[in-house]
């Protein structure tokens, strides 16, 4: 024996009353429970970059000059949803009208826009070491590679074989006229970057330099910074654009933990409703195609 059903339709006054119009019904209400599974998957998706950089940062805590990352997200366009045809509409002496015609509205999910590298300043660190140095301020150490110059804020640097100062990677670090030589780690640095030796004899100035937009900058690894066309090139940090020298201490990283943790959490919090999410749309598709089945 067929039963009979009567379904009021989205946008629509006609009534169906056969199981084919039934099951067309159910199978668009599945449609929209599908696309609940994109907006929970994008949602974990976000979370999961997040979760991403939220490591990396607590991995590099004690990275010297380190800084820390922070995943930005963006929404997609919301709907707004809008009852149309549906109960509350009264009449009144100039035409009807809705009672609440307006639902609310329904996300689209998120996407991640970028890893925005947030350049404040760490703490300083003494360390006693003449080859060690900090930046007061905004700028870079330049370093050579051989896939050219490079830009790092970590100024633990070390005094090779040859004299040359270099970072632990050995590249060395270069000054404006060229890799700084020495003699032995008797050398003295004053706050503008100016290296003498021993005897007081001049050997050459640290090359510090800045970038028209320092937060394009790219992240290359073993912090080290490498320029590209939206930050533009380096340039030699001159005046109240030189930051200053600070020989003997090492900047550390600009990671809060107790906050990196809180972010942690919260993205766990997040990522398990998106989750949740998914597990009740499937539930919810299970029995509406059980139930399509059971109609024909």
């Amino acid at each position: 024996m067929q039963s009979k059903f009567k379904i009021k339709l989205l946008n629509s006054k006609k009534m169906v009353s056969d199981n084919k119009s039934v099951a067309y019904f159910f199978a668009f209400l599945g449609a929209n429970m599908i696309r609940g599974w994109y907006i929970g998957s994008s949602g974990m998706n976000a979370q999961q970059n997040r979760l991403d950089a939220i490591s990396n940062n607590l991995a590099n805590v004690d990275t010297a000059g380190y800084k820390s990352d922070i995943s930005v997200s963006k929404s997609f366009p919301e709907l707004l949803l809008r009852r149309t045809q549906a109960d509350g509409v009264y009449k009144t002496s100039v035409g009807s009208a809705d009672v609440a015609p307006i639902i609310g509205k329904l996300g689209l999910g998120v996407e991640t826009n970028e890893n925005f590298t947030k350049f404040e300043q760490g703490s300083f660190r003494s360390t006693n070491s003449a080859s060690d140095m900090a930046l007061s301020g905004e700028g870079f150490f330049a370093v050579q590679t051989p896939v050219g110059e490079r830009y790092t804020r970590n100024g633990n640097f070390l005094l090779g074989k040859e004299g040359i100062l270099e970072t632990k990677d050995g590249y060395p670090l270069m000054g404006e006229n060229g890799a700084i030589h020495v003699e032995d780690d008797k050398f003295t640095v004053n706050e503008d970057g100016m290296i003498y030796s021993k005897d007081g004899e001049l050997i050459d100035r640290i090359k510090v330099v800045r970038f028209d937009n320092e937060r394009y900058l790219k992240k290359m690894g073993n912090s080290l910074w490498s320029s590209n066309d939206i930050s533009g090139e380096a340039y030699v940090a001159e005046g109240f654009e030189r930051p200053k020298m600070m020989q003997g201490y090492m900047e550390t990283s600009n990671v809060n933990v107790v906050n990196e943790m809180v972010k942690m959490i919260e993205v766990n919090r997040a990522y398990e409703a998106s989750q949740k999410t998914i597990q009740s749309e499937d539930s919810m598709m299970s029995t509406l195609w059980t139930k399509v089945a059971a109609y024909r």
